[in-house]
């Protein structure tokens, strides 16, 4: 044999765990070949290897199962103490309420109006999973709760307004946060950004819709549709090509550009023509005969449409000349 049993019974722990050179790791090969002795010790250092590595697993995962029931517990018994604390003023105002012989006038307002910061609190430490999703949820119920409650005492018929105008305004903050929740998001796939704008779209028709009919105007179904249709397609406009447009980024900027100002330059003409005025065109930069107010309006109107006819130019030639050098 060419090598020392010895040196080869040193070598066999750093062979093992890969630490050694490629010539030493060839020299411990080739004696293995010809060696039995040190090729039953290199098995048997191989299994023990394995074995503590399966011990040392078994007991990481058994020590961080253990922390996590320990957390789990002391979360829990965390959100009990603060939901007991929340209890005391729910039961103090339940005495002084009917000491005072006024029932329960306002009782059950302090009472919902405490789920806000227990939602706030107590649910995060209570639930084990998708913490963030399931505090949003019980803030929302709860904020809706209180409103409600108030509505009730209050005798007003105001909840409709205020609820869908409350949840179209959490809506719009958060919903790029809820389709990014685990859940949310398994069952969205790659439709998250769909999932967002029909969101913002039906808590704001919801809203519109409950404002009308709180208002009890004949007209105003008219104007909510005809100021919120144009901004409604401008939003999904925009949308669309970001999400669908297969183009680089200088060109989809350059078509967002130009059809903001269209979209800004058009307002009134949309407006116009749904609510039945016929189709009217902003007028001339230089026609001075309208209101100085009219005036610097349509003025402003042509600065916006030319202004972004020529930078949305200028990004669709920048667009165009990388594609091309990306194609060289």
């Amino acid at each position: 044999m060419k090598y020392n049993c010895d040196i080869i019974s040193d070598l066999l722990p750093l062979y093992i765990d890969n630490a050694c050179t490629s010539s030493s790791a060839q020299a411990v090969e080739e004696h293995l070949a010809e060696c039995s002795v040190c090729t039953k010790l290199y098995e048997d250092m191989k299994n023990s290897e394995n074995v503590l590595d399966s011990e040392i697993k078994k007991e990481r995962d058994e020590v961080l199962t253990k922390q996590s029931k320990y957390f789990k517990r002391r979360s829990v018994l965390a959100g009990s103490i603060i939901g007991g604390i929340f209890s005391i003023p729910i039961l103090v105002c339940l005495i002084v309420n009917l000491a005072s012989g006024a029932g329960l006038s306002w009782f059950f307002i302090v009472l919902t109006a405490m789920f806000i910061p227990a939602s706030l609190t107590v649910v995060p430490l209570m639930i084990p999973q998708n913490k963030a999703l399931c505090t949003l949820g019980a803030f929302t119920a709860s904020l809706l709760t209180l409103l409600g409650v108030c509505c009730i005492y209050s005798g007003g018929s105001w909840f409709a307004v205020a609820a869908s105008s409350v949840v179209f305004g959490l809506t719009i903050v958060f919903a790029p946060f809820i389709v990014q929740a685990k859940p949310i998001a398994k069952l969205l796939k790659n439709n998250k950004g769909l999932a967002v704008v029909s969101a913002y779209t039906l808590m704001y028709v919801i809203m519109m819709i409950s404002i009308g009919i709180s208002s009890g105007s004949d007209s105003f179904f008219d104007y909510a549709a005809a100021y919120s249709i144009p901004v409604l397609a401008y939003m999904w406009t925009m949308f669309a090509v970001l999400r669908f447009v297969k183009l680089n980024r200088q060109l989809k900027a350059a078509i967002c550009v130009f059809v903001s100002s269209l979209f800004f330059f058009f307002g009134d003409t949309m407006v116009n023509l749904f609510l039945g005025n016929g189709f009217i065109l902003p007028g001339s930069p230089f026609e001075d005969v309208m209101s100085a107010a009219d005036v610097l309006a349509n003025r402003f109107n042509w600065v916006v449409l030319i202004f972004g006819t020529i930078l949305s130019a200028v990004l669709a030639a920048v667009g165009i000349y990388e594609n091309k050098k990306n194609k060289k």
